[in-house]
C-alpha cells in the first residue's frame, strides 16, 4: 500500500526541516574545524580559511547530488519491471548552489587568494592571466552549463559540464610545482568522481525506494546500489590511501595524522568513512533479512548522514595547509 497524499506531504514537509537542520550543523564543521585541526600545530592558515572550506563543501555536494541522481537513473533503467515514476530532481538548485560558490571562490583567486573586502579588490581579467584563475572560471561555467541542461529536456547532458568540473578541481588540487602533477590529478579524479557517485547517490536511491514503497524493484534498486557502492568504496579507500603516501610518506604518516592540521582531518575523515562503511553493511544485512526493503532504510538513512559529514570534512581538508613532506 503506497502513503496517502497528505502523508507524502506531511513526511516531506518534516524531511525537508530535518534535511535544513541537518545542513547547518554540516557547515559548522568547516566554520569551526580550522581552529580544532591547527591548534597546537603551530601551523598558519590563510585568511578565511573556514569560509572557503565551507564553499569548497557546497561544491562538492552540488557535484555529488546530480552525478548520484544520474548514476542511479541508470541504474534503474536497467532494471527489469520497474516502475515508471522518478523522484524530482534536485539538479537544478544543486547547479545553482555549486555555481554560486565557484563564483565566490573565483573571486578569491582573483584577488590573490585573499578574501575580497570590497568589489575593487575583484580582478576579473586576472583570473584569465593563471592557471588558478582559469580552472576557477572553468568550475563557474561548468555548473551554469550543468544547471541548464538539468533543467533542459535532456537532463543527462550535465554529465559533460560536471566532469569538466571535477576535472577542473583535480587540476586545482595538484599545482605544477608539486612532484608528478598528473598522477595526483588522476587519483583526485577518480577520488572524486567515485565518492560523488557514492554520496549523490544513496539518496536518491531511498527517495526512489519510498516512492515505489510496495514494489519488489526497490529493494532490486537498492541491492543494485550496494553492489556498486561496494566497487566505489574499494576506488575511494585505494586512491585515498595512495594519495595521502604521496603527501605523507609512509615513515612519517602516523606523526602527521596527529601533529599537522591536515593529517587531523585527513583521520577525522578516514574514521568517518569506516563508520559509513559499517553502517552500510548493516543496511545490506537487513535488506537481506527483512521482508520489507524499508528496513534497511533506518541505516540507511544514517549512512547519508555520515557521508555528508565527509563531504564537509573534505572541504575543510582542501583548505588547511598541506602537510610538510619530511625526508
Amino acid at each position: 500500500m503506497r502513503p496517502t497524499a497528505e502523508a507524502t506531504e506531511e513526511g516531506g514537509a518534516g524531511r525537508t526541516v530535518a534535511l535544513l537542520a541537518l545542513t547547518a550543523l554540516g557547515a559548522l564543521i568547516p566554520l569551526l574545524g580550522p581552529s580544532a585541526a591547527l591548534h597546537g600545530t603551530g601551523e598558519a592558515a590563510a585568511p578565511g580559511v573556514g569560509g572557503i572550506g565551507l564553499l569548497r563543501t557546497v561544491l562538492f555536494a552540488a557535484l555529488s547530488v546530480p552525478l548520484g541522481e544520474l548514476f542511479v537513473r541508470g541504474l534503474a533503467r536497467r532494471l527489469p519491471g520497474a516502475p515508471p515514476e522518478r523522484p524530482r530532481s534536485w539538479a537544478a538548485f544543486t547547479a545553482a548552489a555549486g555555481f554560486l560558490a565557484a563564483l565566490a571562490l573565483a573571486s578569491v583567486v582573483s584577488a590573490g587568494d585573499l578574501v575580497p573586502h570590497s568589489l575593487g579588490q575583484i580582478d576579473v581579467g586576472g583570473l584569465y592571466g593563471s592557471r588558478d584563475g582559469k580552472l576557477a572560471l572553468l568550475e563557474v561555467n561548468a555548473f551554469l552549463l550543468a544547471g541548464l541542461c538539468a533543467l533542459s529536456r535532456h537532463p543527462a547532458a550535465q554529465v559533460w559540464p560536471l566532469a569538466a568540473a571535477v576535472v577542473a578541481e583535480a587540476l586545482r588540487a595538484h599545482p605544477t610545482t608539486e612532484h608528478g602533477p598528473l598522477t595526483g590529478s588522476a587519483l583526485t579524479s577518480v577520488h572524486l568522481t567515485c565518492a560523488a557517485l557514492w554520496t549523490g547517490g544513496l539518496p536518491y536511491a531511498l527517495r526512489t525506494l519510498r516512492l515505489w514503497r510496495g514494489d519488489p524493484a526497490g529493494a532490486a534498486l537498492l541491492g543494485r546500489y550496494a553492489r556498486v557502492a561496494l566497487v566505489l568504496l574499494a576506488a575511494i579507500t585505494a586512491t585515498g590511501v595512495w594519495s595521502s603516501l604521496r603527501r605523507m610518506p609512509a615513515a612519517t604518516i602516523l606523526d602527521q595524522l596527529t601533529t599537522t592540521a591536515y593529517g587531523r582531518a585527513l583521520l577525522a575523515k578516514v574514521v568517518l568513512v569506516a563508520v559509513v562503511a559499517l553502517l552500510a553493511l548493516w543496511a545490506r544485512i537487513r535488506l537481506r533479512r527483512a521482508p520489507d526493503p524499508l528496513a534497511a532504510s533506518v541505516p540507511a538513512r544514517a549512512e547519508v548522514i555520515a557521508l555528508g559529514a565527509v563531504v564537509a570534512v573534505s572541504g575543510l581538508l582542501t583548505a588547511l595547509p598541506l602537510p610538510i613532506r619530511w625526508t
